[in-house]
């Protein structure tokens, strides 16, 4: 088939690569465009583009989808379908109905759960047990379209959304792959998504950084894992801004919420639960990335020092 592909972010790649390594042809990527990225701003091309550029894909890049000539571009390259992920624009109805197939979307959640922006996020930081790919023919509607492929998957003690990112962009380019194959043999299955709110994925923000230590050590674990790599989980010891980037559940039972309740090197604190939290990874302000052992030859972090205060 010929393919126009509609990605931004590296969540996209691997989806782009297998297509490009296919028997399908990509006549055509659209991409956001490009960003200042850095303290020095430098004006950076997204990793969809990047990728397609390596592998002599047109690109195009318009600042909007609508009002633009986007549609003209589109029936230039005269595709057969339109794949879209995490292109991070909403499609109007002429580009929806362009292609033979119309357009498909890889969605990272087992929809209709996690509708929205940020789905693998919102699953970690809810303590999910599993997630997975949906292959989706587009709408109009915010992630309603009907479902023609799922693939589920575990989401670990653990893992972060960083972790999941990788794992999920991997399953949603064989899914990809798989869905195109029982559209052109006409053996796809579209099922309708049942009507209703089943959570929506707003988009993630640092409002979500700051930790409440009178929360669960659960709540506040999936929360750093959730927060990871971006925007990242935050606290103060001492009266100073860190960042949290790694933890995990500790046997060991605490008292007031917030406590430091061993700091023989590492750091263990008591949360609201009575149960305990191990900081693994943190980062001061204007420090390196380092493990909790390496914190404390640099910073003095007594017993009973209460995070957050």
């Amino acid at each position: 088939m010929r393919i126009v592909f509609m990605g931004t972010p590296d969540f996209a790649v691997p989806c782009l690569e297998k297509l490009n390594n296919s028997k399908h042809d990509v006549v055509g990527v659209f991409s956001q465009p490009d960003k200042p990225v850095g303290r020095k701003q430098i004006m950076t091309a997204p990793p969809v583009k990047a990728f397609a550029l390596e592998n002599d894909i047109p690109v195009f890049q318009p600042e909007r989808i609508k009002n633009s000539n986007a549609l003209e571009i589109i029936n230039e390259l005269n595709p057969d379908i339109i794949v879209v992920v995490a292109y991070g624009k909403i499609l109007p109805a002429e580009i929806l109905g362009a292609a033979k197939f119309g357009c498909i979307n890889v969605h990272a959640s087992l929809l209709p759960k996690y509708r929205g922006a940020a789905p693998i996020q919102w699953a970690v930081l809810n303590g999910d047990k599993k997630t997975g790919v949906s292959i989706m023919q587009m709408d109009e509607g915010l992630d309603t379209g009907d479902v023609i492929l799922v693939r589920e998957c575990e989401i670990g003690e653990n893992e972060t959304s960083a972790e999941l990112f990788e794992k999920l962009s991997t399953i949603g380019a064989d899914a990809l792959v798989e869905s195109l194959e029982l559209l052109e043999s006409g053996n796809a299955v579209f099922k309708k998504q049942p009507e209703g709110d089943f959570g929506y994925a707003s988009m993630i923000s640092k409002e979500l950084c700051p930790i409440d230590w009178k929360k669960s050590a659960q709540e506040i674990h999936n929360q750093v894992r959730g927060l990871q790599n971006w925007p990242v989980a935050t606290t103060t010891i001492n009266s100073k801004k860190v960042k949290i980037h790694k933890t995990i559940l500790s046997d060991i039972k605490g008292n007031k919420a917030g406590e430091i309740v061993d700091n023989n090197k590492r750091l263990v604190v008591s949360c609201g639960d009575g149960n305990c939290l191990e900081i693994l990874e943190l980062q001061a302000e204007g420090k390196k990335r380092m493990d909790a052992k390496s914190f404390l030859l640099g910073n003095k972090v007594e017993i009973n020092t209460v995070l957050g205060d």
